[in-house]
């Protein structure tokens, strides 16, 4: 299991696009994927659009990303950098 930590980078937050681009990643990969979100411990699956969009992320919000799997290595690696990225926004 790998764990770790990303920030919303981009302005608009974890919108409708940028939530549909993470379950599209996510579901590419066979390991559960979740999300945690820190500040008022909101749990998302990633690879559900309706789960990842109750996180209402907004820029700055930290969330805590926790992976387990046969492939949880290049999913943490994936997944951190579409947030490190912006979702392609920035």
């Amino acid at each position: 299991m790998l764990r770790g930590q990303v920030s919303i980078v981009n302005d608009l937050g974890l919108h409708a696009r940028a939530a549909a681009q993470l379950v599209r990643l996510a579901s590419g990969f066979s390991s559960r994927i979740k999300l945690l979100r820190i500040d008022n411990a909101v749990i998302a699956d990633a690879k559900s659009i309706l789960s990842v969009l109750t996180l209402a992320a907004s820029k700055g919000v930290v969330l805590e990303i926790e992976i387990d799997g046969v492939d949880e290595s290049p999913a943490f690696s994936a997944i951190e950098s579409i947030f490190a990225n912006g979702f392609g926004e920035m």
